[in-house]
């Protein structure tokens, strides 16, 4: 699974502005997307892949419930052009992708590792959003991006070294902390280590809540930990076994005027 939008916004902000598609709108994002997407599926040659999106135009339950949710972003053009490619670039190869209105590429993302874990199958989640550690499990694994070097993984060990909490606190440990990037405001003078010592020694938000902490905050908290936690039933395309029509995929590449896109999935077809 792949957090397509973590990627693009990656490969946006890595790479020159001045790669460009044959009619000379922006192609930086693409390229540098169709890159991982290549070196994933090379290093890890998966049953299959879902890519994740999220749907910016239109608000999920979370911006609704917490009006400082993601507040003050915005996004270049030339991003948002190549934002509404990519779905289509990521399936050319025969690949899922999933994104609908009111969800986040995080929630198609839960809702795979659980399909995947359900069958049971292993999972490997790309993306760079923390937010996934709580999907991590003895079957499923986080591939975090690092630049100049392979991904690195995070199982639960990894996520109980990093913030001192297992994966299913995480949400929890969210809420209490809070977390800027996304405006959630979290606890009053609540930290990441009080937060992780707080969730030792109870074991939940709600345990906390019951024993009498936070009561001025505890609806607002329920809330942060609501919009924190990933949706694992959210909809799903088909994730049958898929062999990549890499062809088909440089034949969409130059249609966007990408000749050197479509000679790296040609180059993909001598993979074996």
């Amino acid at each position: 699974m792949m957090d397509g939008d973590s990627f693009a916004h990656r490969a946006y902000h890595a790479l020159p502005k001045t790669m460009r598609r044959g009619d000379g709108g922006p192609g930086n994002a693409l390229i540098g997307f169709t890159n991982m997407l290549l070196r994933l599926w090379q290093d890890e040659r998966p049953r299959t892949v879902l890519v994740a999106w999220d749907t910016l135009d239109v608000p999920t339950y979370r911006h609704t419930a917490l009006e400082s949710y993601q507040s003050g972003r915005v996004f270049d053009a030339e991003l948002l052009e190549q934002l509404d490619l990519l779905p289509g670039l990521a399936a050319s190869p025969g690949f899922a992708c999933a994104k609908d209105a009111g969800y986040e590429a995080d929630d198609f993302l839960a809702s795979a590792v659980a399909f995947e874990e359900h069958n049971g199958g292993e999972a490997l989640v790309a993306t760079s959003d923390r937010d996934a550690f709580q999907l991590a499990s003895e079957h499923t694994t986080i591939l975090q991006p690092a630049r100049g070097a392979a991904p690195v993984r995070i199982g639960p060990s990894e996520v109980r070294e990093r913030y001192g909490v297992d994966p299913r606190q995480v949400p929890d440990f969210i809420a209490l902390r809070g977390d800027p990037s996304d405006r959630i405001p979290g606890a009053r003078g609540i930290g990441e280590k009080r937060a992780a010592d707080l969730l030792a020694q109870f074991g939940s938000l709600e345990a906390m809540l019951s024993d009498g902490r936070f009561q001025a905050e505890a609806d607002a908290l329920r809330l942060y930990r609501h919009i924190a936690t990933m949706d694992r039933a959210a909809p799903l395309p088909q994730l049958p076994d898929v062999t990549p029509d890499w062809a088909a995929a440089a034949e969409h590449a130059r249609g966007l005027g990408l000749p050197g896109m479509a000679g790296r999935f040609e180059e993909a077809c001598t993979w074996t």
